[in-house]
Order: C-alpha cells, then sequence, then structure tokens
C-alpha cells in the first residue's frame, strides 16, 4: 500500500528542490546581466544605463527573497508570514522605484502602491509582533 503522505511529501520536496535550482540559476543570471549592464552606463546615456541597473539590482533583490523563501521552506516546511510580506513590499517598492525612474506612474497609482505597503508593514509588525514562535 503506497504512504499517501510519504509520497506527497517527496514530490514536493523535489519541486522545491527544482525551484530553488532555478532560483539559483536566476540568481547567476541576473548578477551577469547587471555585471553586462555596466557596460550599457559607460557607453550610452548615464541616465539611461543607472536606470536599467537599478531595475535589475531590485529585481535580483526579489528573486533573493524569493530563494530565502523556499529554503526556508524546504527546511522547515513552513512558509512565514514575514517572508510573504517581505517579498510583497520589496515587489510594491520596485514598481515604485521603476516607475519614478521612468516617470510613468501618476499620483494615483503611486498612492495606491504606498497604500500597499503601509499595509503590508502592518501586517509584518503584526506578524512580528504575534508570532506563533513566540507564544
Amino acid at each position: 500500500m503506497i504512504d499517501h503522505t510519504r509520497f506527497f511529501k517527496k514530490i514536493t520536496d523535489s519541486i522545491v528542490t527544482i525551484v530553488l535550482y532555478v532560483l539559483l540559476l536566476a540568481l547567476i543570471a541576473g548578477t551577469l546581466r547587471i555585471l553586462l549592464d555596466i557596460r550599457t552606463v559607460a557607453i550610452d546615456s548615464v541616465e539611461g544605463g543607472f536606470n536599467k541597473i537599478v531595475t535589475n539590482v531590485l529585481t535580483l533583490f526579489i528573486v533573493i527573497e524569493f530563494f530565502k523563501t523556499f529554503a526556508d521552506y524546504s527546511k522547515h516546511e513552513r512558509i512565514k508570514l514575514t517572508d510573504i510580506t517581505d517579498v510583497t513590499i520589496l515587489i510594491a517598492m520596485r514598481e515604485i522605484t521603476v516607475g519614478l525612474y521612468s516617470k510613468s506612474l501618476g499620483f494615483e497609482t503611486i498612492f495606491a502602491l504606498s497604500a500597499l505597503l503601509f499595509v503590508l508593514g502592518v501586517i509584518r509588525v503584526l506578524a512580528i509582533r504575534y508570532s506563533p514562535e513566540k507564544v
């Protein structure tokens, strides 16, 4: 008879391992892309190249947070609310930063993303304050 719990755990562990390797490859590719974009700053305009580098660095931070979340999941077999809010905060901050650099965001979008950041910040503080690990 098949032990479904063990089978599910093996499949889940395999998927998480594959995702970790894919994220590791994305980290390496992202780092190489940033290094190649340094050449763009020297050749093209400083403003355009700097905008690309800032965007790529912020995206790399998001991938790092995803990697950290999946690594933590593979170790503890649970996802912390603080990890997910950290990733979402980074994504919102990236969008605001990229939008401000490219001057493509309206005040409504900036206000909405700022409100989202505020709510996520409150959720993160509450998740730390009322953590099940502390109880």
